[in-house]
């Protein structure tokens, strides 16, 4: 028996090897094997999660406690409490991006789908719960393979678009507080392991925490020498109730996200770290946030090294624990929590309150149960990342997003018997990298487009047209040359990574260096209309294509991730009709014009406002533009109720003479009660099956007066699938307080009363709020 046993320890490790299992179990506390955690109330799973954390917390010295303050935090190891890492990133894909996740062991590459603002150009919230599933999965699965650090993910972002040129556009659902709002609740509840109507109690044990981030209005990154660590964002009352705040009540109140990320940027003169009316009094008190509370990278040190608002380094310690923040990205809090500590700035009791929220958050992801790979997600292996099904919904994802701006004569789709030749020209058409944006992880595969469209067309000719992206210098006449002997032309242009990311805003809003010169010669020498694709995040200025009938077909791809090659391809030829629609407004070049830290929505005297809610000026294309290969009407079945009141003992009048109520005093009864439900007829009148997101707005009789009302309000959106000539019936929930209400100059949510108008297309429907 002796002479077996090195025997079966090789065949042991030869068979974790083989299979790319580590045999040992990812970092975890409370081992059943160890006798003491029995002594550890910690460690009971019959206690409540508060209780425990307490019980931990309570036996940490005061330097074991500091230590636990930051994004790497150390092991206790007298407690058998393992390191944990808060920074992790999962944005569209689990990914490398922070110290927490590891592609270095079995576990090589994770699903990568399209980043976010294409994603959100489905208007499909079930599918962004479904990613999110994914995604939680998979980050599970790494976990278990022991490539993971911790089960905190700092996703989503769910700022608003507010300005085009922001580098970190891309990462967001779009300009409007409904949709971001929307994909927030859908991408928290996938992420953490809910259901996708939120009822499954999630107490027990989440599948990994997801974090809203940046808490709040925080959209500039890097602008003519202005820095998000630095910028004073001076954001009325109005637009903070109606725009900012928002999605993040959203995030809290319906996703129950279990963490959030406080921006760099000041609010109003204060910092968003060291803001307890945000962090405390709103996110706590009024939405009721059970969670922890990050802060964005270094956050903490700019309050007082770059922003001078704290006079010591224990002051910016001592704003932040007390306005409500828990970890600190960095290493400020390592450094001088202890001297804070000493100058009486801080109480250990402000220390106690922090670690008892994170320690709450690592408790309610399993990890002080013993080992993992036992119990709840435990069955997650490394074959469930990058799985068949995964990458197949990246590529319907990929799929519903991709938006046909123009389509001439109906140029596209190209018939995959008769085109004997195609040209594939432009510095993103085989730019592998480029179709995952960032805060991308390795993906499981990645095809470009030229690839897919030599799918098609097996001799396609390339010619990447420019030296780069940037486009400094372009090979025109090598390009036309290609395009003359070509049957048909697809240029595949756009921006990348060294024109829009994080810390990078653009100063313009055309098509980078020489990229346009080189789109119109080579549509000038085609024989027939080319086809120009833009693969980027934010918008660009494209009217010179617009009109030009040299150019018939026009499509968005945004950055579609790893399937966005293939997907783009059959969109072409084809074998998929697209349907997305954009979830910004594109903007003119003259909108440069506008300062980008000029932070108000509503437009003024010499101000066009901004997104499409209040937007007054010209526009490339608007928010919710989007084509098919298929025509769909839509019909306006009557309202249930076409008249809603408001509460005559709580209605008061305005300086217009206007009534209205205080949401805040309709109550949660009142506002039930003042719901109505309305059907949208939709019928597909083309020839091809196809997915169709409906889009439902609301506007009041006095809707787009300067820095009053919106132009519109998107009120409801739902994606539906029909074949060629089918119709079918959708219902809204109109609600008074939910979707007619509007921010006044103080920041109080009212309903006032008068005529609105329900549009669907070019269908309306009045709708009567009386007193």
């Amino acid at each position: 028996m002796a002479k077996l046993v090195p025997l079966l320890l090789i065949l042991f490790f030869f068979f974790f090897f083989l299979h790319g299992v580590d045999p040992s179990p990812p970092p975890h506390a409370c081992d059943s094997s160890n006798p003491s955690t029995k002594l550890f109330q910690f460690c009971r799973t019959d206690l409540p999660i508060s209780r425990r954390a307490r019980d931990l917390v309570s036996r940490l010295t005061i330097s074991e406690k500091i230590s636990q303050l930051v994004n790497s935090a150390p092991g206790i190891p007298r407690l058998g409490v393992p390191a944990y890492e808060w920074w992790s990133e999962a944005l569209h894909g689990v990914a490398g991006a922070g110290p927490g996740i590891r592609f270095n062991g079995t576990v090589k590459a994770a699903t990568s789908f399209p980043q976010v603002i294409l994603t959100a150009a489905s208007f499909d919230s079930y599918q962004w719960f479904r990613i999110a599933q994914v995604i939680g999965k998979e980050a599970r699965g790494v976990y278990n393979a022991g490539q993971a650090k911790g089960m905190t993910f700092w996703a989503p972002n769910i700022n608003i678009f507010r300005d085009p040129r922001w580098g970190r556009g891309q990462e967001t659902p779009g300009e409007d507080p409904t949709v971001t709002g929307a994909y927030a609740v859908a991408y928290v509840r996938g992420l953490q392991g809910d259901s996708f109507d939120g009822r499954k109690k999630l107490s027990g044990h989440l599948q990994a925490s997801a974090c809203c981030k940046h808490f709040t209005a925080y959209d500039l990154d890097r602008w003519k020498g202005i820095t998000r660590y630095v910028f004073n964002a001076q954001v009325s009352l109005a637009d903070l109730a109606e725009t900012y705040q928002p999605p993040f009540k959203k995030c809290i109140e319906e996703g129950r996200a279990s963490g959030i990320m406080c921006a760099y940027n000041r609010v109003n003169g204060i910092p968003s770290c060291a803001d307890p009316n945000l962090l405390t009094r709103t996110a706590r008190g009024l939405w009721h946030f059970q969670g922890y509370i990050t802060s964005d990278c270094d956050a903490v040190s700019i309050i007082h090294d770059a922003q001078g608002y704290a006079k010591s380094p224990e002051d910016a310690v001592a704003d932040v624990l007390k306005a409500g923040m828990d970890v600190n990205c960095g290493s400020y809090l390592q450094k001088h929590t202890k001297s804070a500590l000493q100058q009486k700035k801080v109480s250990e009791s402000d220390i106690d309150r922090a670690l008892t929220n994170l320690f709450s958050v690592r408790i309610r992801l399993g990890l002080f149960n013993g080992d993992p790979t036992k119990l709840t997600y435990g069955n997650i292996s490394p074959n469930d990342v990058c799985s068949p099904a995964h990458q197949a919904l990246a590529l319907e994802a990929a799929r519903n997003g991709i938006v046909l701006l123009k389509n001439t004569l109906k140029l596209l789709p190209f018939s995959k018997r008769s085109v004997p030749s195609l040209a594939v020209i432009g510095p993103n058409a085989n730019a592998a990298e480029t179709l995952l944006g960032n805060y991308a992880g390795p993906p499981c595969k990645n095809v470009t487009p030229l690839e897919a469209l030599r799918g098609y067309v097996k001799t396609a000719v390339y010619h990447k047209g420019c030296d780069s992206v940037a486009c400094s210098n372009a090979a025109v006449d090598q390009a036309v040359a290609i395009a003359r002997n070509a049957d048909r032309v697809v240029l595949i242009m756009g921006l990348d990574k060294t024109q829009e990311k994080e810390d990078m805003d653009r100063v313009d809003l055309s098509l980078p260096g020489k990229q346009q010169e080189l789109v119109m010669t080579v549509a000038k020498a085609a024989k027939k209309p080319v086809v120009l694709v833009l693969i980027c995040g934010g918008p660009v200025d494209i009217s010179f294509a617009t009109n030009n009938d040299k150019i018939g077909s026009i499509i968005w791809a945004g950055y579609p991730g790893e399937a966005g090659g293939i997907a783009l391809a059959e969109i072409i030829f084809g074998d998929h009709n697209p349907g997305g629609r954009l979830p910004v407004t594109w903007y003119p070049q003259s909108f440069v014009n506008v300062k980008m830290t000029d932070m108000r929505m509503r437009s003024s005297f010499g101000y066009p406002g901004r997104t499409y809610r209040f937007y007054k000026g010209p526009k490339v294309f608007e928010f919710g533009h989007g084509l098919s290969y298929s025509s769909y009407s839509y019909l306006f079945k009557a309202l249930a109720q076409s008249n809603l009141y408001l509460n005559q003992s709580k209605a008061q009048t305005n300086s217009e003479s206007v009534r209205y109520a205080l949401v805040s005093e309709m109550g949660r009864e009142g506002c039930n009660i003042a719901k109505t439900k309305v059907s949208v007829v939709v019928e597909n009148r083309g020839e091809m099956a196809g997915k169709h997101p409906v889009l439902v707005f609301a506007r009041h009789e006095r809707g787009g007066e300067e820095g009053k009302r919106a132009e519109k309000q998107l009120v409801g959106f739902k994606s539906i699938v029909l074949s060629k000539g089918e119709k079918a019936e959708i219902e809204f929930e109109i609600g008074l307080c939910e979707h007619l209400s509007r921010a006044n100059d103080v920041g109080v949510m009212v309903v006032e009363e008068g005529k609105y108008f329900l549009t669907v297309g070019d269908s309306e429907l009045p709708l009567t709020v009386n007193v």
